[in-house]
């Protein structure tokens, strides 16, 4: 196994540029990149946070999560690094893209979730 210390961090300036570049939404804070999602209420705060949880162990990185009836918390870095490390950066990035994926704005046979329904809503979309 490869030495994770020897893993390169970035700066809080080249964390926040990487950020305002690729995930604007995500932010900086005390050392750890962090995005709060909004959702429609407990329901869909698990299906987030299990959704995260799932992407977590499959890349082998674990975010710190905090949540509440209608909000995700994530918060990253690289515990091993003391830092940020592109590890951050990809799952972040991956976090991102499930999370707001909405399939009924795109081409294809998924509708997503109904919006007239409060009882079927899910996550707030940015």
């Amino acid at each position: 196994m490869a030495d994770r210390s020897a893993e390169p961090t970035y700066t809080d300036a080249e964390t926040v540029a990487w950020l305002a570049a690729n995930l604007p939404r995500w932010t900086l804070d005390h050392g750890r990149i962090e995005r709060t999602y909004r959702t429609s209420g407990w329901k869909g705060t698990m299906m987030a946070v299990n959704a995260i949880g799932h992407l977590a162990e499959a890349a082998w990185h674990h975010p710190d999560i905090a949540l509440s009836y209608a909000a995700v918390e994530v918060r990253l870095c690289t515990h091993s690094a003391n830092g940020i490390t592109d590890k951050d950066f990809s799952l972040a990035r991956k976090i991102e893209s499930v999370l707001q994926w909405q399939p009924g704005r795109e081409d294809g046979g998924l509708e997503g979730t109904p919006t007239n329904d409060p009882r079927l809503a899910y996550i707030v979309y940015d």
